[in-house]
Parts: C-alpha cells; sequence; structure tokens
C-alpha cells in the first residue's frame, strides 16, 4: 500500500494527538529531524555497500536494540537530546521509518556523508547532505499530502532541526591528500569558505521546505581523535592543531552563519558549540567521570585508533571512563554530556544564541 493512503487515517490520528487524546506525555515540540553523519546515523548506512557501517557488536553493546547502526556503545547525541525534549521513542532512521513516524521526525543522517558529494566516497556509499535535503523534500510533500500544506508548514515551523556536517569534509577529504586533492586547491581558510557557501545554499534549502527552528553543530575536536592521534602525534596524547585549527576556521563562519540566517521570516538559527564542549570535557575529564581520553574502547593498534571497532571484538570493560569509543566516535557517556549541554548550556560560550530548551519554546 502507498504511504498516501494512509493519508485519512493519519490525519486523524495526528488530530487526535493535538487534541491531547492520545494519553501520553506531549514532547516539548512536535517533531524533530536529524541530519548528519556517523556522529548520529542511526541505521541508514546499514543496507547501503559502505565500509561505514556499524551494525554489527561490539557497536551497541549497551543499547537496547543492540547492535542498530549507532556508531556507539550505546546514545549517540541526538537520542540523548530527543529525550530531553520527551519524545519516548528515539527517531527512527529514514531508511525505514513508516508514515506515521514522518509526523514526530526522522533522522537522514549518513556516516561518512559530507557537505560536498564526493567526501568519503573512498569508503562507499554514502548519503550527502544534498541527498539528505532530497530525502527530507520527499518526506514534506507526503506529510503535505496527509495533513495538507497549511497544517503541514505549522507543524514543520514548530520542529527543532539538527544539521551536524563539516567532520567528515576535513577527516575524509581535506585532510586525506592521498584521494582528495582539495588540500592541493585551498588554504583552510579558502577551504572554510568553500565549504560554507555550499552549506549556506543547503541549509536554505531546509528553510524553503518549512523549517523554522534549526541547531547547527559545530564540528568538534577532529584533531584529537584517536585515529588522529595514532597518525600524528608524536606522544598519543597532543592533539593535532594543525586540523584543529582548520576546524575552528570553520566553525566561526558557522556563527556568522547562524546570525544570516536569522534575518529571514521566522528564522530561528542557533549554533552548539560542540568544539567548545568537547574541548571542556577534555580539560576536566575527572570531574565528567572519565580516565581514559586518547584512545578508543575498541580498536586496533596504537590509541586504538588504527580502525573501527572490529566485528564481535571485546571493547574495554569501563566503557563508562573513556570519552572515545573507537578510532573516530564518542562514547555514550561522552555524547550525553554534550547532548546535556546543546540542551540546556552550562556555559554562555555552549550556544549561540540559545540552546535547545530555549529553541523548542521559540
Amino acid at each position: 500500500m502507498e504511504r498516501a493512503s494512509w493519508a485519512p487515517l493519519l490525519k486523524q490520528l495526528f488530530l487526535l494527538a493535538a487534541a491531547g487524546l492520545a494519553g501520553a506525555a506531549e514532547p516539548q515540540v512536535p517533531c524533530y529531524f536529524v541530519f548528519g553523519d556517523s556522529l548520529v546515523d542511526n541505521g541508514n548506512n546499514n543496507d547501503i555497500p559502505s565500509m561505514a557501517r556499524a551494525n554489527y557488536p561490539p557497536y551497541g553493546v549497551d543499547f537496547p536494540g543492540g547492535a542498530t547502526g549507532r556508531f556507539s556503545n550505546g546514545l549517540t547525541t541526538v537520542d540523548a537530546i530527543s529525550r530531553l525534549l520527551g519524545f519516548d521513542d528515539y527517531i527512527p532512521p529514514y531508511a525505514n521509518a513508516t508514515s506515521e513516524q514522518l509526523l514526530t521526525g526522522v533522522n537522514f543522517a549518513s556516516a561518512a556523508a559530507g557537505i560536498r558529494d564526493e567526501t568519503g566516497q573512498q569508503l562507499g556509499e554514502r548519503i550527502s547532505l544534498s541527498r539528505q535535503l532530497q530525502n527530507y523534500q520527499a518526506v514534506v510533500q507526503q506529510l503535505v499530502s496527509i495533513l495538507g500544506e497549511d497544517t503541514a508548514a505549522s507543524r514543520l515551523s514548530q520542529c527543532i532541526f539538527t544539521v551536524g556536517m563539516g567532520s567528515n569534509d576535513y577527516l575524509n577529504n581535506y585532510f586525506m591528500p592521498a584521494f582528495y586533492p582539495t588540500s592541493q586547491q585551498y588554504t583552510p581558510e579558502q577551504y572554510a569558505d568553500v565549504l560554507i557557501n555550499q552549506y549556506a545554499q543547503q541549509l536554505r534549502t531546509l528553510y524553503n521546505y518549512g523549517a523554522r527552528k534549526v541547531a547547527l553543530m559545530g564540528v568538534g575536536q577532529v584533531g584529537c581523535s584517536p585515529n588522529e592521534l595514532a597518525q600524528r602525534s608524536r606522544n598519543g596524547f597532543t592533539c593535532i592543531e594543525r586540523i584543529n585549527s582548520a576546524v575552528r576556521m570553520f566553525n566561526r563562519r558557522l556563527v556568522v552563519l547562524v546570525n544570516q540566517f536569522n534575518s529571514l521570516p521566522g528564522a530561528q538559527f542557533t549554533f552548539i558549540n560542540c568544539y567548545g564542549i568537547f574541548e571542556s570535557i577534555m580539560r576536566t575529564p575527572v570531574a565528567h567521570g572519565l580516565t581514559v581520553t586518547n584512545r578508543g574502547c575498541c580498536g586496533v593498534g596504537r590509541n586504538n585508533g588504527q580502525v573501527t571497532c572490529l566485528p564481535y571484538q571485546t571493547p574495554c570493560a569501563n566503557r563508562n571512563e573513556y570519552l572515545f569509543w573507537d578510532a573516530f566516535h564518542p562514547t555514550e557517556a561522552a555524547n550525553i554530556f554534550v547532548g546535556r549541554r546543546a540542551y540546556s548550556a552550562a556555559l554562555l560560550s555552549d550556544v549561540h544564541p540559545v540552546d535547545l530548551r530555549t529553541l523548542a519554546q521559540l
């Protein structure tokens, strides 16, 4: 049966829920849509020909559903955010979402994806941000068929959207000269400009299709990942400043981009300073219950950073004390810290201009 044929029933269900007759406590926003890469992918890469997949143990060792495709031992940042926003269930991957789930939001994220279409291509198939936006446009069309144009537009204007892109445009593009020419074509400042210009066009598409409450997740301290420490750090502890410096250039431009978008009618964009949040955790790890910040809980080689977790590999037992789960990705513990501070800022520098809790209320 086609999704559109469910429209009358789904509209009735939606109206009942909106009237408060569904019985369950309502979340703070009607829906939550996620765009991003492996930091938040929760299964969209499971059935595509890609090396960027995590649908096998020990991934998901601490997640109720086991290995779902999340690149973590448990929750991702957006899982933590969805619970803080009051959703009873985690936002499902677009790849297997039902028509009814479209009403409360889906996750379009794909491991190895980037702002640039070629980013991550050495790992096989991935769903670039441009293609994620095409999938979102298809969802909007289905919501219009279910709810009608005015109701769909009103609903989308109240939803939260988080977009976290750019990590792979550095890790799996600019700083991988054996596969990509970008580092020969652009200085780090020029590359940040090129990325931001393309990102701005992509985010304008999101805005044009109804998104108003949009949080841009900044790129984190990529130069401190176990993979980069294993490859480039002399002592296995010192972060790679050349990479982190390039990332900071990108993040500074993201703040400017947020200000520009907030001049558009109805737009409520904000920047989540993942770099700064992560940096503060690394500065005082013991205060956050962490004892290991430079190596993966599972993996191979120096810093457990040569590759991601091997299938059925036995991970470390004290996972809650590790900052990194594998060569690239944080543990559930770290993801929860970042998610909490994105939702409710602990420092003024955590967000610009507002945190997600405030954004939900606007």
